[in-house]
């Protein structure tokens, strides 16, 4: 496990902004343009640094942009920065008729390593993504949203600080669209965390372009300046031996390429979704037809994850990369199909943390956009700055607030 260190965290203060799910937002790889519109209606919504708008480049470029517009609000006391470097209890929790369901990790700065024992991938990245978030770090110097990575498990010590931090007063709280509540608490930052896990490996479940983009910001900063706070990325680390994780998938949409003529037809989406398994490896196929809408569901001969089985036996050969899009929702793909600007869909199951791991143990990834573990941490509602506070922004108050304050 790569060392883990408190760090002075950038927050929103509700006393200017209002409730903290007007001004904070999923990752933003996950937004839609409809949904991107939604949040840039809030002037002090973190979308408008994270997914800035304007040119790529030029004098005006969005990433300028984003930073001047980072700067101007830590001036104008729109975000504040905690006066002592402390680590954070991050609790996201369900609400659902059929009972809550929570996930309960914590926040830390996490030592950069390179890609191999210490901290493992899961999935493959792409160059662009990559591209388009580095510019965005070199720009703001700020980590606007946590990586959010599991251990193995089960830590008691580790699960019994979290679950004592968090009978507390929250120190922010907010309920997000999808009726999950977010909530954080502070631990002391001399709490001997790191003896806890430090045998562990961290496993990446969602952040591998960010965690990707922060291995070359690190190595550019420390050829210039040497080592310094680039070494280090805002982490959520979560037990996955305590907590009961959820993995959906990303559902497949083809683009180009050829249809695929597999599976065994069936009635409607409802039979897909009854029918998809990553035990015994079985998809959803969903194709368009002179009369309608085809579904059909296609047993792999494979073992799980359902997702790696699916690509070596078609996806791989009939797609290429660029000829895929992808959704966490079932119906998007559907409708995708039936708009008719599309070849094909494949739906697939939820899979296991275990069975992540073991792929990864292998010496394998699964191909990119394959997971999606839910809930997500929230982008905005913890930042890490890269920078320390000049000895002038340290002797003014500009800026800076003290926890028992932003609580009030």
């Amino acid at each position: 496990m790569p060392r883990i260190a408190p760090f002075e965290a950038l927050v929103y203060d509700p006393a200017v902004v209002g409730s903290l799910d007007r001004v904070t937002a999923p990752p933003y790889d996950v937004i839609s343009d409809a949904r991107r519109l939604e949040y840039l209606a809030d002037r002090h919504n973190i979308v408008h640094i994270d997914l800035a708008e304007g040119p790529e480049s030029g004098p005006d470029n969005r990433y300028d942009r984003a930073a001047a517009l980072l700067d101007s609000w830590v001036r104008e006391g729109v975000l504040r920065r905690l006066v002592d470097a402390r680590y954070f209890a991050y609790e996201m929790r369900v609400r659902a008729p059929t009972g809550d369901r929570s996930v309960l990790g914590l926040l830390s700065a996490m030592t950069l390593e390179d890609w191999g024992a210490g901290v493992l991938p899961h999935e493959r990245t792409m160059p662009g993504p990559v591209g388009d978030r580095l510019r965005l770090l070199r720009a703001t110097r700020t980590y606007l949203s946590a990586v959010y990575g599991t251990i193995t498990g089960p830590s008691p010590s580790f699960a019994d600080l979290l679950t004592r931090a968090s009978q507390g007063e929250p120190l922010l709280e907010m309920m997000d669209g999808q009726s999950v509540l977010h909530r954080i608490w502070s631990i002391p930052g001399t709490t001997p965390i790191a003896d806890w896990i430090e045998d562990e490996a961290l496993l990446i479940a969602d952040g591998h372009h960010r965690y990707t983009t922060a291995l070359h910001y690190a190595r550019e900063r420390r050829a210039e300046e040497g080592p310094g706070p680039w070494d280090r990325i805002l982490t959520l680390i979560v037990d996955a031996g305590t907590e009961n994780l959820s993995v959906h998938p990303f559902h497949r949409i083809q683009a180009g390429g050829r249809p695929p003529a597999v599976g065994e037809p069936v009635d409607d989406l409802a039979a897909v979704l009854a029918r998809v398994s990553d035990d015994e490896p079985t998809v959803g196929i969903v194709t368009r037809q002179r009369d309608g809408i085809e579904f059909r569901v296609w047993v792999l001969a494979g073992g799980p994850p359902a997702v790696r089985a699916l690509h070596d036996e078609l996806l791989d050969d009939n797609a290429s990369e660029r000829k895929l899009r992808f959704t966490p929702d079932p119906s998007v793909a559907v409708e995708a199909v039936r708009c008719g600007d599309t070849v094909a869909a494949y739906l697939l199951p939820d899979t296991t943390t275990e069975r992540i791991r073991a792929i990864v143990e292998r010496g394998d990834r699964l191909p990119q956009k394959s997971t999606y573990f839910w809930p997500k941490p929230r982008t905005g509602l913890i930042m890490m700055p890269l920078e320390q506070p000049t000895p002038l922004e340290r002797s003014d108050t500009t800026g800076l607030v003290a926890e028992d304050d932003l609580a009030r």
